[in-house]
């Protein structure tokens, strides 16, 4: 199969669970193609843990699943050092952050301590126990998922975490026709239950090593930028996307490019993406609360407002 065959076969696998979010199930192959993760912020019941199952299963990754609580300890997600009497010698045994695709699973319940440990994985896809580092198999993702209503009992994640997803995304409720054909679906049988992958592990790391060889001219860089600037010169933002910021939409574009089969990335790209990439990392000031202007709203307005560079003179 030739990488968009492949790449097709992925989310038409995942639309056999995932009825109606054709859109979700391509951005979160686009941040797996692009070696990042994603933050998927929505309410109870709405689908989050079939979307990352269903990918997981495309894949034939090895799936895990942590369900964070209050009490959740790193070490229940790092793994732990158990001394063997037989050996007298310490073994590490892996906690569930060591697969491929891993649902971190209401990530806001858990303590702030606990948070870092994981997000301290997803940034150098490796973890320390007892002073040893030691590596997570590859391909690494993250599916995090926080409910956006219940605040009790959380801990909202601070911005310089959010900061280290490539993409954070909402579901939202199904369409009444789409939401009758889950029924449907879902009257005998689980769909999750009759996928089958479609791509081995190895073509997915080939299909990660493609998208670093997607073209990005330099006026679209230029563009990438701009947006970023304007975002931190906005009157409503507080702190606006910092230059990984720039980085993380650059490869986003990359791998959205590739999934739609072309070899370099256009400001067409720059613009659906950006609000995804961008409006997690803004810090607002109170007065957008006051007049009910959200991120997604900023981020809208400026690629709205900002124009787009289309003569070679223009890059910097």
């Amino acid at each position: 199969m030739d990488t968009q065959v492949k790449l097709q076969a992925i989310i038409d696998n995942i639309e056999k669970v995932m009825i109606g979010k054709r859109h979700i199930a391509e951005l979160s192959v686009v941040a797996l193609l692009g070696q990042g993760h994603v933050l998927l912020e929505d309410v109870p019941g709405v689908g989050k843990t079939m979307m990352v199952r269903s990918l997981a299963k495309s894949v034939g990754a090895t799936f895990k699943r942590i369900q964070f609580t209050p009490d959740l300890l790193p070490s229940d997600v790092l793994g732990v050092s158990i001394y063997n009497p037989k050996d007298m010698a310490f073994e590490f045994r892996p906690g569930p952050i060591m697969g491929n695709i891993v649902l971190a699973d209401e990530i806001n319940r858990t303590s702030p301590k606990t948070q870092a440990a994981l997000l301290e994985g997803m940034e150098e896809a490796a973890v320390t126990v007892d002073g040893e580092t030691i590596e997570i198999p590859k391909p690494f993702f993250v599916m995090a998922t926080q409910n956006p209503i219940e605040y009790e009992g959380t801990y909202p994640l601070p911005e310089a975490q959010l900061d280290r997803f490539l993409l954070k995304l909402k579901m939202g409720y199904p369409d009444i026709l789409d939401e009758i054909e889950v029924l449907r679906r879902a009257e005998s049988t689980k769909p999750i239950e009759t996928l089958t992958s479609v791509v081995t592990l190895e073509e997915l790391i080939h299909l990660q090593q493609q998208v670093k060889e997607i073209h990005v001219d330099d006026l679209v860089k230029q563009y990438i930028v701009t947006l970023a600037q304007a975002t931190r010169e906005h009157p409503y933002v507080y702190l606006g996307a910092s230059p990984r910021g720039s980085i993380a939409l650059m490869k986003a574009a990359q791998a959205y490019t590739l999934l739609k089969g072309r070899t370099f990335v256009t400001p067409d790209d720059i613009q659906y993406l950006a609000p995804f990439v961008f409006s997690h990392r803004l810090i607002l000031k109170p007065e957008a609360r006051y007049d009910n202007v959200s991120a997604e709203d900023i981020v809208g307005r400026i690629v709205l407002n900002t124009a787009v560079p289309t003569r070679k003179s223009e890059a910097l």
